[in-house]
């Protein structure tokens, strides 16, 4: 499975010719995306009125995973190693991060603090 990030979803939305829209395209139709809560919440707040119902619509039809508590103590264990790292992370895409690989999911983000945890070895980022 892949947990597909806000910084994607934003440009294949925004942009149905992008390189986004087009490898998003498939791996929606082959089932193999999962929407976590944190980018969810993310996308429907970023929406105006108008696109928000048909934003809802769509993103209901995917598997989304809600934080669990695993999903918490995993986040929480990696701040350590990142602050010996010097390396400082927002708490959703920790989070995000962490749910990711409770599943043992990939990420795919344009974020460059995703690339960032991936050093860290974190995080298995998807490259389409």
């Amino acid at each position: 499975m892949i947990v597909v990030d806000s910084s994607v979803w934003v440009e294949a939305l925004r942009r149905a010719d992008s390189e986004e829209a087009e490898a998003l395209g498939p791996l929606l139709d082959d089932d193999q995306i999962a929407l976590v809560a944190p980018v969810r919440l993310e996308l429907l707040l970023g929406a105006t009125r108008r696109q928000a119902p048909r934003l809802r619509k769509l993103l209901s039809a995917l598997p989304c995973w809600l934080p669990a508590r695993d999903d918490w103590q995993i986040a929480e264990s990696w701040v350590e190693p990142a602050l010996r790292a010097g390396q400082r992370f927002g708490f959703a895409d920790l989070l995000i991060a962490a749910m990711a690989s409770c599943h043992r999911a990939s990420i795919w983000s344009n974020d460059r603090d995703f690339r960032r945890m991936e050093r860290l070895g974190l995080v298995e980022l998807y490259h389409p």
